[in-house]
């Protein structure tokens, strides 16, 4: 079994797909037991097409194991891992979602100079495309290369930054030989600043060993004095996620230095973003950062977002024309939560959760959702999945696909109708 289940990150899609065709015998057979699905959902689970410890068919292996009942892929820039996706889930029996997540440039709209959800870079957001019709995935995949292409030009810069960085190690990296080959780029897959420092990390380690020597290079060498988790984790030589432990210090540490900001050719202006988006039926989605304190994966510095503008923001976003906003329950506040839903309700957008997925050390599962008050987010994870059923068929009985103005009321009862569609594919 075990074997079956190291198959099921191979790049070859036939083979994964072929070794979860066998554990689903198995499983069908009682020499597996997979768990119930439960109340919870995921639509924001990256894969090996950006960054991820996981394959579009290991996913769903995961989220089949987590109990989830649906699952949702999103990857940076890229949506070629779909198509198996979405075989996947049809093997395993689990309703499945697509989408992509890209930056967008907003200095032609209220925010502009503003820090929206961008740790990196002002005037500059994350935006995801939710339920894209499958019909359509050529057309976001057409859109989104020419991101990838600005994208790799920016990378080489960006190693060049790391290159100074780790010159005192007597370390050097290589966009060609070292970033790329960690990368499913030469399949249309993303490639990203984790990408980078993944590079930076392999070698650490081949240098240094893990351990006590690699935390004193830290230390000494790069200035830097990772947390006591962190420590813990890097000090274990065992550890059999050191590689993400390791890359995690490293993005809280360097983003800053290594980072050179994204031009219009990569970060689509924002307008003509959304637009693209409804033009190929998917549903474009607004997705809440909030202000960071301690942060849940460790690659994140405490820093402040949007929380002190959000109404504007948001407001911005209905002038604009998203669909819906996305926030994922485990790294915001009860305040925080309580105050976007509210006025998801008041600017009456569809709310859609997800736990961003891109780390080994991750659960699947968002415990919130078992809490009363986030229901909604379940029933709206139905409609999207009945939402993409339903313009895989025909673009135009997508959710929003009649362009009018929807009261609060009038929004509940669309969500009801296509959760009713969503529930009935189980």
């Amino acid at each position: 079994m075990q074997e079956l289940i190291e198959k099921l990150n191979a790049e070859d899609k036939e083979t994964s797909l072929g070794a979860l065709r066998e554990l689903k015998k198995l499983a069908d057979k009682g020499d597996i037991k997979l768990p119930e699905k439960t109340v919870y959902t995921n639509n924001h689970v990256h894969t090996k097409y950006s960054f991820s410890p996981y394959s579009p068919v290991k996913a769903v292996w995961m989220a089949v194991n987590a109990g989830l009942s649906t699952v949702g892929i999103m990857d940076h820039d890229a949506i070629n891992g779909a198509q198996e996706f979405i075989e996947a889930g049809k093997i395993m029996g689990i309703a499945t979602t697509i989408g992509f997540e890209i930056r967008t440039d907003w200095s032609d709209t209220a925010l502009k100079g503003k820090r929206i959800n961008n740790p990196d870079q002002l005037s500059n957001a994350y935006i995801c495309a939710h339920g894209i019709p499958h019909q359509n995935i050529g057309k976001a995949d057409e859109f989104l290369s020419g991101i990838r292409s600005a994208r790799h030009k920016r990378n080489r810069r960006m190693v060049d930054n790391i290159n100074r960085l780790s010159e005192c190690m007597g370390i050097q990296i290589n966009y060609d030989k070292d970033v790329l080959p960690l990368s499913l780029s030469h399949l249309g897959g993303g490639v990203t600043e984790r990408h980078l420092l993944f590079a930076l990390t392999k070698k650490m380690i081949d240098k240094y060993g893990k351990g006590e020597e690699l935390l004193g290079v830290l230390k000494d060498k790069l200035n830097i004095t990772p947390g006591q988790k962190q420590t813990e984790y890097l000090s274990d030589d065992n550890n059999d996620m050191y590689e993400y432990d390791l890359l995690n210090v490293l993005k809280s540490s360097f983003i800053k230095d290594i980072y050179i900001d994204a031009d219009s050719t990569e970060a689509a202006p924002i307008k003509e973003a959304v637009a693209f988006i409804k033009s190929i039926g998917a549903l474009p989605s607004y997705c809440y950062l909030g202000d960071v304190g301690k942060s849940p994966t460790g690659d994140k510095k405490e820093q402040k977002f949007e929380d002190d503008y959000l109404e504007e923001v948001i407001s911005e976003c209905k002038n604009i024309g998203f669909d819906a906003l996305a926030y994922m329950p485990t790294r915001n506040t009860t305040q925080q939560l309580e105050r976007v839903m509210e006025l998801g309700r008041k600017y009456v957008f569809m709310q859609i959760s997800g736990e961003d997925i891109n780390q080994p050390r991750q659960s699947f599962i968002c415990a919130k959702l078992s809490e009363p008050m986030y229901a909604h987010l379940t029933d709206s994870t139905w409609a999207l999945v009945g939402h993409e059923i339903s313009a895989t068929k025909d673009i135009s009985n997508g959710m929003f696909a009649d362009g009018i103005k929807l009261t609060p009321g009038e929004l509940n009862r669309r969500i009801q109708t296509y959760m009713k569609i969503g529930l009935a594919a189980k």
